[in-house]
Formats: structure tokens, sequence, C-alpha cells
């Protein structure tokens, strides 16, 4: 069973631990070690996941089994001001994934869009990761496709995804 539990400040750590553990072996064939080093610290820094939490720009959560904190997701509710929530960041240490763990988050994440009257589900996926076919199976739809520029000349290259929930 895994419990989902709003993070603080004090997570930072461990939100950063499981980024640089889960980051190489999802993008390590994508993006060049730069890239990935780049994006890393961009969106992981301390300055950024202190400000993404204390401002509500994101809502981050841990997700943990019996043992120990094994993930964690981003969301943000009311996405540009309509009744979508939007999964910003969503990563499962590699030794959980494909136990189950990621459909029940997927639920859990539902319920709470559903609580704060958002009737759709929107994620951003790079386009050659192979979590596509995962997000594919719970439903999700390409709804575009996007370049979006990240300084340092880098793109990010992906599939807007969405679903009704």
């Amino acid at each position: 069973m895994i419990k989902i539990t709003e993070a603080s400040i004090d997570d930072i750590a461990k939100i950063q631990e499981i980024a640089h553990i889960t980051w190489p072996i999802t993008y390590g064939e994508i993006l060049t070690k730069e890239q990935l080093d780049y994006m890393l610290d961009l969106i992981y820094s301390d300055e950024a996941l202190s400000k993404q939490i204390q401002n509500k720009e994101q809502l981050f959560y841990m997700i943990s089994d019996a043992d120990s904190i094994i993930g964690f997701i981003g969301i943000e509710h009311h996405y540009k001001n309509e009744a979508i929530t939007k999964i910003h960041k969503i990563y499962l240490l590699p030794e959980t994934q494909g136990k189950g763990f990621g459909k029940i988050v997927f639920e859990e994440i539902a319920k709470m869009a559903l609580e704060n009257n958002s009737n759709e589900l929107l994620l951003n996926v790079n386009r050659f990761n192979t979590a596509l076919n995962f997000y594919k199976k719970l439903g999700f739809e390409i709804k575009e496709t996007v370049d979006i520029e990240i300084g340092n000349g880098y793109l990010m290259e992906d599939y807007v995804m969405w679903k009704k929930i």
C-alpha cells in the first residue's frame, strides 16, 4: 500500500535525491549529459524548489510505501484558471516501477483533481520517453506537440497529453 502526503521545505533534499536517481535513467538516452545536468539544476535547485513549494506554484507530495519514500509528484490545480489539474512532476524510484504504484498514484491525483473541481488531467512528456506508452494505457491522449525553450540553447521536445476524469 502506498501513502501520499503533502511535501514541505523539509522534503527538498529527498525530492532532489529522487530526481537525481530517476532522471539519468529516464532521460539518459534522450538528452545529453550537459542538458540533463542543466535541467536538474534549473528545476531541482534548492532555490527553485523552495520557491515552488512556498509560493504554492505547485503542490508537492511525497509517495511512500510501507518502508520508505519512493517518489514524488508536483501538481497544479486550476491550471491556467481552467478546470484542469496539471501534473508537472511524477517520479517513482526505478525499483518500484512495474508494481502498480504508478497507476495508484494517478488514481489518487484524479481524486485530488476532482476534489478541486477539475475534470481533466494534463501532463507533458518527452516525445521519446518510454512512459508515453504507460500514459496511453491509463487513457491519456496526445493533445499537441510542443517545443519549449529552456535556455542554453536547449529544448524540451514534448507531447502535451490529457485525460478527462
